[in-house]
C-alpha cells in the first residue's frame, strides 16, 4: 500500500540561509521532491543532494502546483519553496486552491503543511531601520492578475489613510509606468519631501539601498527584485535610516510623564471616545465654525462630526449645535423645512468646488428615486439611491439645515436656513 505523501510549502526567508527558520531547513531535508521557481532554488541548491529538483519558470505557478500534488499522490514528501513567505504573495494560495478544487480536504491522508518566512518587507525594513513601527500595508503594482483599478484604489486608499506602504513587484522590464502612476496617486496625499526606503536584493550578493524623498522615487533604480518601502506622515529619515515613530510622544512627554489631559494605561484623548468630545470642544471654541470645515479640520467624514453632536449632553456639550437623524425621504426632508423662507442648497464636489442655490423647499420635486430642481436658469438632480442617512441640525435652539449624507458620511447634499436674502 501506498503511503500517505505530504505537501510542505516552504517560505525561505530572503535567500540566505542564516536567516531561514530551522523548520525550513528541516522541511527541505525531509523532503523527497523539491520544486521551485530556478531562482529560489538556486537560494537553497547545497541543500538538495540526493533530491528529485523541479524548477519551474516565472509564469508556470500553477504548474508548480500540480506536480506537487501528484507526487504527493505518489507517497512523496514534496517541499515547494518560495523565497520570503509562501503565504504572502507567494505559491501558498493557489496550491490551496488547486487542492480544494480537486476534492482534497484537511482531513485527506495528504498532509499540507505551510511553513512561514521573513517575507520581503520585514526583512528589507530590517535593514533600513524601523519603518513599520507603526500600521502598514503592502501593495503589488503587478497587473498581470490584478486590473489596475483595483490597485489604483488600493493605493488611494493607503495613501489617504496614512500607511506605511511597503509596494511589492514595483517595476519589469514592460511594466515601468506603473511605478510612476503609483507615485502620482501618493502624491495626492502625501509631501514630497515622504522618505523612502529603495531596497534592491536584500541579503543577497547583489543588495543595494537607495534612501530617497517621495517626490523622487520614480527616478530611481527599481525591478522586480526591489522592494520600496514608503513612510506614512510621521516617518523620518535621519543617519540614513527611515524611523516610523510607535505614537509615544502623542501621550508621554520626555521625561516619561503623560502630556495634559492623558492618562497612562488608557486611550489618548482622541481615542474612539475621546475624539468626539473633542470634536465637541472644538465647536464650543469655535461658535462660528461651519461643520464641513470641522470635519475638513478633524479629516473625518461629515457624518462623524454629527454623530459627535448626536451623542452630546449636559456635561458634554456640542457649542450651539444639536442634531437628530431623520428619515432620507425626499417628502419627510422637505417637510422639515416647509416653512422656512428660503434654502441655502449647497453642494460640493471632491475637488474643492462650492455650488450654492437660494430657493424654496416648494421648487423641488420628487420623480421615483430623484429629487430634482428645475428652475429657467439651472438643474439639479439628486440621486436618493445614494442617500444612506439624513441630519436635522439646529444651532442656537433654531432649525438650522438639513444634511444628505452618503454611505461613507460624506454629503450628497445639503442645505441651511436662509432668512432673509439680498438680491
Amino acid at each position: 500500500m501506498t503511503k500517505a505523501g505530504k505537501i510542505l510549502l516552504v517560505g525561505i526567508g530572503p535567500g540566505s540561509h542564516e536567516h531561514m527558520t530551522f523548520r525550513a531547513r528541516q522541511a527541505i531535508a525531509e523532503a523527497d521532491v523539491v520544486i521551485g521557481y530556478s531562482t529560489y532554488i538556486k537560494l537553497v541548491k547545497d541543500l538538495l543532494d540526493g533530491k528529485e529538483v523541479i524548477k519551474k519558470g516565472m509564469t508556470e505557478e500553477l504548474d508548480r502546483s500540480i506536480e506537487a500534488y501528484e507526487h504527493a499522490k505518489q507517497g512523496k514528501v514534496v517541499a515547494m519553496v518560495s523565497s520570503g513567505d509562501i503565504g504572502v504573495y507567494g505559491m501558498a494560495g493557489p496550491t490551496y486552491e488547486l487542492l480544494l478544487e480537486s476534492g482534497w480536504t484537511p482531513d485527506d491522508p495528504i498532509q499540507v503543511e505551510v511553513v512561514p518566512g521573513s517575507t520581503a518587507l520585514s526583512s528589507c525594513a530590517s535593514l533600513v531601520g524601523a519603518p513599520l513601527t507603526h500600521d502598514f500595508c503592502s501593495i503589488s503594482l503587478s497587473d498581470l492578475l490584478t486590473p489596475w483599478p483595483v490597485i489604483a484604489r488600493r493605493l488611494e486608499s493607503a495613501a489617504r489613510g496614512d500607511f506605511v506602504v511597503a509596494l511589492y513587484n514595483p517595476k519589469s522590464g514592460r511594466r515601468t509606468q506603473h511605478i510612476v502612476e503609483a507615485q502620482n496617486i501618493l502624491l495626492r496625499h502625501r509631501s514630497p519631501d515622504t522618505p523612502v526606503a529603495i531596497v534592491k536584493s536584500g541579503y543577497r550578493s547583489l543588495q543595494n539601498i537607495q534612501m530617497v524623498r517621495l517626490a523622487e522615487m520614480a527616478d530611481c533604480d527599481i525591478g522586480m527584485l526591489t522592494t520600496v518601502l514608503i513612510g506614512n506622515s510621521s516617518s523620518f529619515c535621519r543617519e540614513n535610516l527611515l524611523i516610523t515613530p510607535r505614537g509615544y510622544r502623542n501621550k508621554y512627554q520626555e521625561d516619561g510623564s503623560t502630556l495634559d489631559g492623558e492618562q497612562s494605561g488608557r486611550s489618548l484623548s482622541m481615542g474612539l471616545e475621546g475624539w468626539k468630545s473633542q470634536v465637541r470642544q472644538y465647536l464650543q471654541d469655535h461658535p462660528d465654525c461651519n461643520l464641513p470645515a470641522v470635519a475638513r479640520h478633524f479629516e473625518m467624514p461629515l457624518g462623524e462630526i454629527l454623530d459627535a453632536i448626536l451623542a452630546a449632553d449636559h456635561d458634554s456639550p456640542a457649542g450651539c449645535y444639536n442634531a437628530q437623524p431623520v428619515a432620507a425621504d425626499a417628502e419627510h426632508l422637505l417637510q422639515q423645512c416647509a416653512d422656512w423662507p428660503r434654502l441655502r442648497v449647497i453642494v460640493r464636489s471632491a475637488g474643492g468646488a462650492i455650488a450654492e442655490l437660494l430657493v424654496k423647499s416648494c421648487d423641488f420635486q420628487r420623480r421615483g428615486d430623484w429629487l430634482n430642481l428645475e428652475t429657467e436658469h439651472l438643474h439639479l438632480h439628486v440621486d436618493l439611491r445614494n442617500v444612506a442617512q439624513a441630519y436635522r441640525v439646529q444651532k442656537n435652539g433654531e432649525e438650522w439645515g438639513v444634511f444628505l449624507l452618503d454611505s461613507h458620511g460624506e454629503p450628497v447634499l445639503y442645505w441651511l436656513k436662509a432668512a432673509s436674502v439680498n438680491n
